[in-house]
């Protein structure tokens, strides 16, 4: 699984923190091999205008672990939030669970964070959530279920965590473990042109 990660992030030629802290260290397959896999790789790719839009949205959906069908369906809700669609979108993938259980420390990537998810690891305002793709709102809280402080995945967390700094839309209890979202995301940095994607699905 992990050389499948690499091989996209190589392919896309774009680190998208899939990996968690390996994307940072040297060992990163982007830094080793700063080109896309295969035998013609390190040649020049001339994209065009539908290929830059193509890639772009390629770079989403690895990067928070989407299929195409979950992808247009954000979209598609975006176009019909008040605010505008890059930002709609944005806060939409960064309010799922997966991706806040990731921001508040829990897990060290999003593939990781989907699968505590979705074994039962985490409560949601005290109840107890396994959908990775569930939408956090404001004043929400994400805590760790106490039957899980145990679990392998779990034991070093309170370590941790004491180097963890969270996003401003975020606080984190790292006594309790548990975390709060305190307003909607906000100065997130993406390695990703979410407006080439809007033009991509207004083709």
């Amino acid at each position: 699984m992990l050389k499948i990660l690499e091989k996209r992030e190589r392919a896309l030629g774009t680190q998208l923190s899939i990996k968690g802290a390996r994307c940072t260290s040297p060992k990163c397959a982007l830094i080793r091999k700063p080109h896309r896999p295969g035998a013609h790789g390190k040649g020049m790719v001339k994209r065009t205008e539908y290929g830059l839009q193509l890639l772009e949205k390629q770079k989403i959906r690895f990067s928070y672990g989407l299929t195409d069908k979950q992808l247009k369906s954000v979209f598609s809700r975006a176009e019909k939030n008040k605010e505008s669609t890059p930002k709609a979108v944005i806060s939409e993938l960064e309010s799922r669970l997966d991706n806040v259980v990731v921001r508040l420390g829990f897990a060290l990537s999003r593939s990781i964070s989907r699968k505590m998810v979705s074994h039962g690891h985490f409560l949601v305002n005290g109840r107890r959530v396994t959908i990775p793709s569930y939408h956090l709102k404001t004043n929400d809280v994400v805590s760790l279920r106490p039957q899980s402080r145990d679990a392998g995945a779990f034991k070093d967390v309170a370590a941790r965590l004491k180097d963890v700094q969270v996003p401003p839309w975020l606080t984190l209890d790292k006594t309790k473990l548990e975390g709060k979202i305190v307003s909607a995301p906000k100065d997130i940095s993406i390695p990703f042109d979410v407006n080439m994607v809007v033009d991509y699905y207004l083709r």
